[in-house]
């Protein structure tokens, strides 16, 4: 199978994605700030990233519309289909959270599904009422794994 001149291997499928939460806030001003650090942030990834990339064109970058899904919060959604990022896993969070560090959230979560090795979800909370751009993060990870049972064995 072949797309373009590439050729395209299809084993060891791994699905990324998730969402960051930005600040909610009365402070209109804050909103405007906040978001345009985020934006700058996002379109500041480059899409000739090496791998495990972690690109632009991953990411949703919100508008400020009621109608099209930002009521209080602007949520960030990005989505990726690698091969086995999971051998590569150290190495896409290391990009991840340095995105994170250059943002304004209230949390973040990642959904890593793999063929091998199930599904993981990791959680970014900020330590107060939301992270401001620095070095400091707090992560919670949660690992769940699917198994196939045929009841038929028994």
């Amino acid at each position: 199978m072949a797309a373009g001149n590439r050729t395209l291997k299809m084993d060891q499928e791994s699905i990324v994605y998730g969402v960051i939460r930005d600040v909610a806030s009365n402070d209109w001003q804050f909103l405007q700030r906040s978001r345009l650090v985020n934006c700058d942030a996002l379109l500041g990834l480059t899409d000739i990233d090496t791998f495990p990339y972690l690109t632009t064109s991953m990411f949703s970058i919100p508008t400020e519309e009621l109608e099209q899904g930002t009521y209080q919060t602007q949520c960030i959604h990005f989505a990726a289909s690698y091969q086995a990022v999971e051998y590569h896993w150290e190495q896409w969070i290391a990009k991840f959270e340095s995105l994170l560090k250059r943002m304004y959230w209230v949390s973040a979560t990642v959904h890593l599904e793999t063929e091998l090795s199930g599904n993981h979800t990791f959680h970014w909370d900020s330590p107060g009422s939301h992270h401001a751009p620095s070095d400091d993060l707090t992560v919670r990870c949660e690992w769940e794994h699917e198994l196939a049972f045929n009841s038929s064995r028994l």
